[in-house]
Order: C-alpha cells, then structure tokens, then sequence
C-alpha cells in the first residue's frame, strides 16, 4: 500500500471534526506543529465475518414507524415566494459584511453543529451508513476471495488491488464520520451476502453498488435540515462517485458518460442495498424506509454487445435482481467482457444499449421477507403497473409496459422498449448506470421531487446499464 505524509505536518491551523456522545458534532481546531498530533479515532469494524444467507425467524418485521402515519403527500403547486427574486444580476439587500452578498443557509457567524435535526436527516444519515458499512465489507471480501492470478485474469494487477483496499480504507472514514454525526445508536456493521462467483461479477456488482450507494445520497442531500451535516456528507459521497468511476474502468466501461448524475430516493436505495445484508445485532437500529418488490432485468446490457449491435444478450443473463449483475463465467472473460475492453483508464467502445432496444422484465409481487434477519417485509401502494419508468439524469420519462403473462402469485413478466431522448441536444438521456422501475401512472416529477413516485412504484428499482 501507498504511504502518505502526515498531512497535518504539512499545515500550521487544521481544522477537524469531533462527536460528543449525544451524537452533536461540533466543529474545532487545532493547531499541528509536528506530526505526533492525535487524529480522532475511527469507528471499530470487523475484518471478517461470514458470507451466507440469514437462516433464522425474524424477532422483528416491518419498517420502522411512527404512531401517527399520514395518509400521503400530495403535489402542492409553486410557493408564494418561490419566484419573487429578479434574478438580474444586481444587489437587492444590504451587503451583511464587504465582499459578502446577503442571503444564505447558515452564513450569519453561528458556529456549525454537525447534528441531525429531524427525523428525516437521522433516517436518511442511517441509511447511508448503511451503504458505508456494506461497501467497507465489499470491497475487501473480493480480494480475500479471489486470488491475485484471479484478477490478473480479469486484467487486473497489484496495484488495481492495493487501490480496492484503498477504497475500503476510505470507507472506514466515512463510517466514522457519519457515525459521529448520529451518536450512539448509530447503526453497526452487519453480516452479508453476494451473489458475485469470479472477478468479473465482483467487479459488476461493485460498480453498480457504488452506483445506487451515490445516487441514493443525491436523491436527499439538498432536503436534509442539518446543513451542516449536509456538507460534510458531500465531502464523502464525491469520494464514492470516484470510486464507482473507477470501477466502471476496471470493466472497460467509458468513466463518466453522462452529462449529470442522478439522484434517487431513499426507499429505492435501500430495496437495491437490503437483500445482501444477512443480519444485523439485534438491537441494530432499524430503517423507516419502504423495501420495494424487486425487479429483474432478463436481457441486461453488457460489454459483450458494445455499439448496439444486437436486440438482447439472451435471457435470463444476471445473477440478481435489483443490481442485475451480468454473469461471467469461471475461469474466462466471460459475458461482460470482451478481448478489447479491458482495464483501461477510458475507451471508446460506444453505447451497450440504444433507443428501441426490447427489454425483458420479471418482477416479484409484495410480502417477501428481506434485508437483515429477513425483517423488512416488500410492499407496494401501487395498483397495476403500466409504465416503466427511467431515470437518468435530469430525466424521469415512461415506457409503456407489455405484460406477457403472471406466473402465480410470485412473479411477472412483461416487457418495454427503450426511449429515444436527450437531456439537452448532444446528452442522450438513457446513459450510463441508471434506474427503471414498474409503475401504475405516470405523473411529471423533476430531481427535487422524485419521491413522489414511490406511492406509483410497483416494482423496481432495477439498475440499468445502459452505457
């Protein structure tokens, strides 16, 4: 592994963050002289734990709820003051200080306390949390379970997988930190399980997490009260988004072809994250957020059909619903690779799907046991799906959904085409690693207020890969 120099040798005033036991954090500083100051400890995590489904009767079943449930948001129309503004470019107020515009969150001198402040801030925090916790694990259960010969294979060398460990590392600090910021009840590391068989699948199924993980704390960030602990959660989810760029280099995959990331919500970020968590302790704190059926992808875009040139790469082609890994066989390149379309800082190797494209569907219908201990129970407010709905970007845009048959009561299938769209001219929309999901209508929502689909869900969300 690399070494670094003590950064705070390097600096005279450092500022750092520093929790309380209530879970209030508070900004300080010191002043680093030499390097033989104290850095705040981490958050303590286990190095290893099994890898197997949960087995056992759940104690506990359902989200965490309230005592008093409302019966829904509606969509309210535009705030009185909402547009007032000019907008000119001139000084409308008085300048509280010289250089200093007026207006703001937080500019007026008080000192940050890096706390949450509402329900919503703590419940969405937890969940984040959660992403850390999983991916510290993650990463480094691929490189014990693969050898080195296995990832040379993959095309991968020693120092790809120093940089895997590297990014585990950086999830130890992000744990702690969000960790501080929630105090003691803060949720704790738990035992998971992935579907992933060989390197290729490994890579897959990080590069898509590492997806939902950023996109997930996106969909919340500009709604959290505590801007204070907004900021600092910026600073870690920026990290993230390199780490999923990496990832999409290691598959051969173009680092960053969207013009915008997008944002989802928070139930969709933990229906995707929850079925590979085995168990938590039992006095884990719990999640209010919903846990979706779960959706399938029968003809996932890989590599392999780089440049859309074929309609489908055969059905029935992921190892999981939800993030859709593409499977790889032991022991070759495998489905999601190709002899040109190794490791590689960028390529060129065009789009893996493209507008027409029929993609085949299979989803799950509402009650199944998941997430940790199998105590989150699926569900849906949703009457008869009729649209898919992607989202990508700036985008939220409807499919018609053909439904081809319901096998039971489990599951079903249909199918729907992909759109042909852009975000602004030159910026398909469909691009990248993105989101679709099965709903019953098809309201006008925008990044701000994309939850407001989540009552429409019927099932999803699925992780795309459509370049």
């Amino acid at each position: 592994m690399w070494n670094f120099l003590p950064l705070l040798s390097l600096l005279g005033s450092v500022p750092f963050v520093s929790a309380i036991p209530n879970g209030i954090v508070i900004a300080r500083a010191t002043t680093a002289s030499s390097a033989s100051v104290s850095a705040p400890p981490v958050r303590s995590y286990q190095s290893s734990e099994p890898h197997t489904p949960f087995s056992g009767t759940p104690s506990t079943t359902g989200a965490l709820t309230a005592s008093s449930i409302g019966t829904g948001i509606s969509s309210g129309g535009v705030a009185p003051d909402a547009t007032t503004y000019p907008s000119d470019g001139k000084l409308h107020n008085a300048e509280p200080a010289p250089y200093v515009p007026a207006g703001g969150v937080g500019t007026n001198g008080s000192t940050p306390v890096y706390n949450a402040k509402s329900d919503f801030d703590y419940e969405s925090l937890a969940l984040a949390l959660y992403q850390e916790w999983i991916e510290l694990d993650l990463f480094r259960d691929g490189l014990k379970r693969f050898s080195a010969e296995d990832f040379k294979a993959a095309g991968l060398n020693a120092a790809d997988r120093d940089l895997i460990e590297f990014m585990a590392e950086q999830e130890v600090g992000h744990a702690t930190l969000i960790s501080n910021i929630l105090g003691a009840q803060a949720p704790q590391q738990c035992a998971y399980n992935y579907p992933y068989t060989n390197v290729h699948e490994f890579l897959d199924f990080c590069q898509k997490l590492t997806r939902f993980g950023e996109a997930g704390v996106y969909g919340f960030l500009a709604h959290l009260d505590s801007r204070e602990a907004a900021t600092l959660l910026t600073q870690s989810i920026t990290t993230e988004a390199r780490q999923q760029m990496i990832f999409r280099q290691f598959q051969g995959l173009f680092p960053m072809p969207v013009w915008f990331e997008v944002g989802i919500p928070q139930s969709w970020a933990w229906t995707l994250l929850a079925p590979y968590i085995s168990s938590c302790p039992s006095n884990q704190t719990r999640l209010v957020w919903q846990n979706f059926p779960a959706l399938r992808i029968l003809n996932q875009p890989s590599i392999a059909t780089a440049g859309g040139t074929s309609n489908s790469t055969g059905l029935n082609n992921t190892i999981s619903s939800g993030t859709n890994v593409v499977k790889s066989p032991n022991g070759s390149s495998g489905s999601n690779s190709s002899s040109d379309c190794g490791a590689t800082v960028t390529s060129d190797i065009g789009a893996l799907s493209f507008p027409g494209r029929q993609v085949a569907l299979q989803w799950e219908t509402a009650g199944k046991g998941v997430g940790p201990n199998n105590s989150y129970i699926t569900s849906t407010q949703a009457k008869t799906g009729k649209y898919v709905a992607w989202v990508s970007q700036l985008n939220v845009t409807y499919t018609p959904l053909r439904v081809v048959n319901s096998t039971g009561n489990s599951t079903g299938r249909g199918y729907t085409s992909q759109p042909d769209l852009e975000t602004y001219q030159g910026d398909p929309a469909i691009n990248g690693t993105m989101f679709i999901a099965i709903t019953d209508d098809n309201p006008v929502l925008t990044p701000f207020n994309l939850s407001l689909i989540n009552p429409h869900v019927v099932a999803g969300p699925a992780v795309y890969q459509a370049g």
